[in-house]
């Protein structure tokens, strides 16, 4: 796409970008080589999580954000997923806590403890089953709590309350495998992109679809909502097989307000939007640049700014919270570059010139907290509210003390014939079923090897036995 320079007046238009010097970067970790098409990285103000390259089974790093440098290639891992891991997402209010899902159909609540991993972690706080086939998307709602919504490849979304650790609502209105999910500022809407060519806005609590859009001309990859601007941003490829951006109206989705050719390349767009300075930033899957954009409502909508430009292509993007960016340095927003090639994760910080050290309010506005609006509960029952919103000048690593509880259940059990069938829980996925045919291959070896001892023993004493009696007699 030719983009024409313009001399527009915006404070972000000498927005660049900064790549951390080598000892801030994070070297030595076994990035994964799945093709899925995800981020497979996890940041916030506390740790950063990617997920790694396993053999049987799936497994990620938690590494704390401040320890960077190269990593030890024993480091522990958390293992608990009997297949590949597909997505991760940290909970927004919770710094310790950290969702997964994976291609054993299940999804999975950790609790890292402060100051990161000293062992393998196996055990998670909440394993939730409910879909039929592996699960590629997850996501947490944006003001409540625990609420967790998951997306899996039998076409269906399921929304977990975390505090009874059980689905409570199951969107079905998707006819293929949901590429992508993203919620507006309260979280009263979902917007989600299907590889059936639609683009659906859904009312999440009921799974009604509000707006449906046949995207013929621009099949959709991925969406993401403007704040409160009611529009929506998609990324994906034109019947030409370029590249494109397209903005829609959330309330119709009849056709784009416009749209956007960006290049002929291959690779899958990936957008991040920036609510508080209003800025869009494309990603490309393979690439090494990151363009940004001022979104306005009104034309051009979509105004360019600039091109950070890197020679190592990215496998995926982490992004820090507002509440986890240098602020002294006018950071706006931080990416943390996948390198796969050279097992590399590069920080890249996107920083607004000034001349002045002093905190500039114009670019920092009042923006969402580490606070939850709402309860599980409260949300499920109809009512939204906007997120609780906290200032960077003060206490933007103000500590949160909400403790987050996971469900008790009861044990259950169904002994048939001494065997505990809720215990003894049938394999999911291929590695899985071989893994516990090797199990019990080892478990049979070792049984003959017990029975052999036993029977040289038998035969031992059998003798001795002999012996005794054959004695007997002689001494009478």
């Amino acid at each position: 796409m030719s983009w024409r320079p313009t001399y527009r007046s915006s404070k972000f238009r000498n927005v660049y970008g900064k790549v951390a010097n080598r000892e801030h970067c994070y070297d030595g970790i076994p990035i994964t080589k799945n093709v899925h098409d995800n981020h497979f990285c996890a940041v916030n103000s506390k740790f950063l999580a990617v997920v790694t390259e396993s053999v049987g089974g799936g497994s990620f790093i938690v590494i704390p954000v401040s320890q960077s440098g190269r990593l030890d290639s024993h480091y522990p891992k958390v293992c608990g997923h009997q297949g590949n891991v597909l997505d991760i997402k940290w909970n927004p209010f919770f710094e310790n806590i950290l969702a997964s899902c994976s291609e054993d159909t299940s999804v999975r609540v950790w609790e890292i403890p402060n100051g990161g991993l000293r062992r393998n972690m196996t055990e998670a706080v909440l394993e939730l089953y409910g879909h039929s086939r592996r699960v590629g998307l997850i996501e947490w709602h944006p003001t409540s709590s625990g609420v967790l919504f998951s997306a899996g490849y039998d076409y269906k979304i399921l929304i977990w309350n975390l505090e009874i650790g059980e689905p409570v609502k199951m969107i079905d209105c998707h006819t293929d495998v949901i590429l992508s999910m993203s919620f507006n500022t309260d979280g009263s809407l979902l917007a989600t992109s299907c590889k059936d060519k639609k683009l659906r806005v859904i009312e999440p609590r009921s799974g009604r679809v509000l707006q449906q859009a046949s995207c013929k001309n621009h099949r959709v990859n991925r969406v993401v909502f403007l704040g409160n601007m009611k529009r929506l941003v998609t990324t994906g490829v034109s019947r030409w097989n370029t590249r494109q951006i397209a903005l829609w109206d959330q309330e119709d989705l009849s056709m784009p307000i416009v749209e956007e050719d960006i290049d002929g390349l291959s690779g899958l767009l990936f957008p991040f939007y920036d609510a508080d300075t209003h800025m869009l930033y494309l990603a490309g899957k393979g690439d090494g640049n990151i363009r940004y954009f001022e979104i306005t409502t009104e034309k051009p909508y979509i105004q360019y700014l600039m091109e950070f430009r890197s020679p190592a292509p990215q496998k995926g993007l982490g992004v820090m919270p507002k509440h986890g960016l240098d602020v002294a340095a006018c950071e706006v927003f931080r990416f943390y570059k996948l390198v796969t090639l050279k097992g590399l994760i590069e920080p890249i910080s996107m920083i607004v010139p000034r001349r002045s050290d002093t905190y500039q309010e114009d670019i920092y506005p009042m923006t969402a907290g580490t606070e939850p609006a709402l309860t599980a509960g409260e949300w499920l029952s109809g009512i939204d509210r906007g997120p609780v919103l906290m200032s960077l000048k003060d206490g933007y690593n103000r500590p949160n003390q909400l403790v987050f509880k996971a469900p008790v259940k009861e044990k259950k059990t169904v002994v048939v014939n001494g065997i505990d069938l809720l215990e003894n829980v049938p394999p999911r996925t291929e590695n899985e079923l071989l893994r516990m045919f090797f199990r019990q291959q080892d478990e049979l070896r070792r049984l003959k090897e017990e029975l052999t001892t036993k029977d040289v023993r038998i035969r031992q004493l059998e003798l001795e036995l002999n012996n005794l009696k054959n004695v007997s007699p002689n001494n009478i």
